[in-house]
């Protein structure tokens, strides 16, 4: 499986790829795909790193938000 993130926003929900951010399924509207995709660029060491974490079984860390 290609390494993603799953967002949601008020009945939305898009899963976007770690390693460049794009939508890959569903749907977000634009300002809030805008802001989950530079908090993927922000963050992506931290969610590549999530992400073998969860291939393991092993609980993921916190990611701190967009402020």
């Amino acid at each position: 499986h290609l390494p993603h993130i799953h967002a949601r926003y008020q009945g939305h929900k898009a899963s976007i790829a770690i390693e460049d951010s794009r939508l890959l399924a569903g749907s977000l509207p634009i300002k809030q795909l805008r802001m989950v995709q530079v908090w993927v660029d922000l963050h992506r060491d931290e969610l590549f790193a999530n992400w073998d974490l969860a291939k393991e079984g092993i609980e993921l860390f916190r990611i701190d938000p967009l402020k």
